[in-house]
């Protein structure tokens, strides 16, 4: 039987330099989507689907998100004084939303080496991995965490999200390679390989 998936692993102790100059000062997990920082969203998301433990992988420069789920009593005092109950709940929620651990990649090496850092959080256990490339939303249904968790525990096996791109666009995803001996069952395919950024005419499929 397979050991319960109750922890994830979110990197984020990339540079953002996709995002300058926005993320000059500010990390790219705390630019907002609204009024939510992106981080928010994802830590949602493993909580909606049973995570209990989430390691984040950060850098020095990442205070603020650290400080952002932690709780902040001076702030609590004001609003409370102000009257403002309602946002008092809201930021007292957003400090208890699960157990929120953090370790340094102290050399920038890569994701690879960034979920390595994780190595002795997860001991021998099956994890989570949650990257903030991308928002994935299922208004009427599971978030897209629990169909993965629910679909490892139907095969044992690490199963990843990929979604179909154009094929002019497959030199900026990482691109699966479906088997051709193991015929599609649903939506869940047997995959022999993996390329990152690929050339357009090398590429051996659209998922990404």
């Amino acid at each position: 039987m397979n050991k319960k998936v109750r922890k994830a692993i979110i990197p984020a102790a990339g540079l953002g330099t996709r995002f300058l100059p926005a993320t000059k000062a500010i990390a790219k997990e705390m630019l907002p989507i609204v009024d939510i920082p992106t981080i928010q969203y994802i830590i949602q998301e493993a909580v909606d689907s049973g995570i209990e433990e989430i390691l984040i992988i950060t850098n020095s420069n990442k205070h603020a998100m650290e400080n952002h789920f932690d709780k902040n009593y001076e702030l609590e005092e004001r609003l409370k004084e102000s009257g403002k109950l309602e946002q008092v709940k809201m930021i007292q929620d957003i400090a208890d939303m699960a157990n929120i651990y953090y370790i340094r990649q102290k050399e920038p090496k890569g994701l690879g080496h960034a979920v390595l850092c994780a190595k002795s959080f997860i001991g021998d256990e099956p994890f989570a991995v949650l990257l903030g490339d991308d928002v994935v939303v299922n208004k009427e249904g599971k978030p897209a965490l629990k169909q993965l968790i629910e679909q490892y525990g139907k095969t044992s096996a690490s199963v990843i999200g990929v979604q179909t791109v154009d094929k002019k666009d497959v030199s900026k995803y990482g691109i699966v390679e479906p088997s051709k001996s193991h015929p599609a069952k649903g939506r869940l395919v047997k995959l022999t390989d993996m390329v990152e950024k690929p050339a357009v005419e090398k590429a051996p499929s659209q998922l990404a």
